[in-house]
């Protein structure tokens, strides 16, 4: 008989993505895992990852199926592309025979027989086989066949010590569809994951992952998002920046614009977050890209999310003032990402970004902050993601633009959430009447790296790009929209003369 592994932290990987990442490195060998959730949420694809890693690595590997049949099984397995060599599949299926009424007669009752019986499969099977890894799927029949709770905790007590003895590591799968919840299994599993899904009233149902126990391993708490594509289950953790800070000197980026970058106090630093703010149609956009291009004509790479504009708007847009990404998105030194953000869920953006800093790129624009809001289930936690994926991109020296839309035209303006306090800079444009046409002012209002311009300048774009003008002295009241001229000092009120 085998000894049972007495190290805790001898991990093997899960096979699935991310998930090792968030058990802290992988499952303990030789434990019992329980793996339960809804039905649809994902349990036997990600049990079949789980086996499917373990014959890649040679290992000898059993799926036992309580339910499902082998070719219901096969034709999952199919649909995600994965190959099922090296994956025995055991079917402990009530037969046919059951349906014909003269067999629904016994002086037993039924799970006093069929428990023993489905124990007895199950064992004479992994006698024959000796795998490393094994699914039991699901244990809602278990807990039918064992008829009350008692019998129940010691039929699973039972199993996980025969488990343990044969060096096989369990992974059980609870659909949660009996009677009355049961936390027996919890209590023995060495861990418990949990598959949740949430429905949403527009797109796709947002699906998350708990880690609800791990005996002895510091894992990683909280939800983290998950999704099922064609090829398997991904886990996206939830990013922690405070795990890889780290102390660097910052260079100063500059835009290309001699202008701009005077206005900036000699451009943005490295590292930083800049919000850019204003009604539509002011040129948010375009001064991102300018940076944007910028960079990629020294060679470096950026990336930009989009999640209101399609990469041709984006590309024709550009071009038309002056700004050609047609070069850099083709050489591959720009990447440009289109959001639906019915369709993704916070953690797999924010992984998405975190991605793209970790394969290089410098500048990432994300365009914009309102559409990054409806892609959040729940307003409240905007900040708290938001906040995680700046600090993340800011100690990799990643410079960010967050473009943010503000509601109105003139006068007084807001946003759906005020992120302005978490940037490291803020650039304000506005619109405002100036005889008898609309005009365009800009300003920095606040730059942490530097010290910067606090003038209002005349701000433009056409055919020939992107012009930071004259500072805007003769006029009062610009950002409201309906300013007032001033022809000498004697024009401005006293408070502000003192001030």
């Amino acid at each position: 008989m085998a000894t049972q592994n007495t190290v805790s932290k001898d991990f093997i990987s899960t096979g699935i993505p991310g998930l090792d990442h968030v058990l802290g490195g992988g499952l303990t060998k030789e434990r019992l895992y329980l793996l339960e959730g809804d039905p649809g949420a994902g349990k036997t694809t990600m049990a079949l990852q789980f086996l499917i890693e373990g014959a890649r690595r040679g290992e000898k590997v059993l799926y036992v199926t309580l339910a499902e049949n082998e070719v219901e099984l096969r034709a999952v397995a199919e649909s995600h592309g994965f190959s099922m060599e090296g994956v025995t599949i055991h079917e402990v299926i009530p037969e046919e025979g059951l349906l014909d009424p003269a067999e629904q007669y016994t002086a037993l009752h039924p799970s006093e027989v069929e428990l023993g019986e489905t124990n007895n499969l199950i064992i004479d099977m992994i006698e024959k086989l000796r795998p490393s890894r094994v699914v039991l799927d699901s244990l809602s029949e278990l807990q039918l066949l064992s008829g009350n709770a008692l019998r129940y905790r010691r039929h699973v007590l039972g199993l996980k010590q025969y488990f343990a003895r044969r060096s096989c590591t369990a992974l059980l799968l609870d659909d949660k569809s009996a009677q009355h919840a049961d936390l027996q299994v919890r209590s023995i599993a060495h861990s418990v994951i949990s598959l949740q899904h949430f429905e949403s009233e527009y797109g796709a149902e947002r699906r998350v992952v708990r880690i609800l126990k791990y005996r002895g391993i510091a894992y990683r708490r909280g939800p983290h998002d998950y999704n099922i594509i064609t090829g398997g289950i991904v886990v996206y953790p939830k990013i922690v920046a405070a795990e890889s800070r780290e102390l660097a000197e910052r260079r100063q980026i500059k835009s290309g614009l001699e202008a701009f970058d005077n206005l900036l106090g000699g451009g943005i630093e490295e590292g930083s977050s800049t919000l850019i703010s204003g009604p539509p149609g002011t040129g948010k956009s375009s001064l991102a890209t300018q940076f944007v291009k910028a960079m990629t004509d020294r060679g470096e790479s950026a990336s930009i999310f989009l999640f209101e504009e399609s990469l041709n708007t984006l590309l024709n847009r550009n071009k038309g003032i002056g700004l050609d990404l047609c070069e850099p998105f083709e050489s591959g030194l720009l990447k440009v990402h289109q959001i639906d953000p019915a369709e993704m869920s916070p953690g797999e953006f924010a992984h998405a970004v975190c991605h793209s800093a970790n394969n290089g790129a410098k500048v990432i624009v994300i365009d914009s902050l309102n559409g990054y809001l409806n892609a959040m289930p729940d307003a409240r936690f905007l900040s708290t993601h938001l906040h995680e994926i700046l600090t993340y991109l800011g100690q990799r020296g990643v410079v960010t633009f967050l473009v943010g839309v503000q509601q109105g035209m003139v006068g007084n303006m807001s946003t759906g959430v005020d992120v302005s306090y978490m940037a490291d800079n803020v650039l304000i444009v506005r619109y405002f009447e100036s005889r008898g046409t609309v005009e365009k002012a800009i300003s920095v209002f606040k730059k942490r790296g530097s010290a910067h311009e606090t003038a209002l300048r005349r701000f433009s774009i056409s055919k020939h790009g992107i012009e930071v003008g004259a500072v805007l002295n003769n006029f009062q009241g610009v950002l409201t929209g309906v300013p007032t001229t001033i022809n000498s000092l004697h024009d401005i009120p006293l408070q502000e003369k003192t001030s």
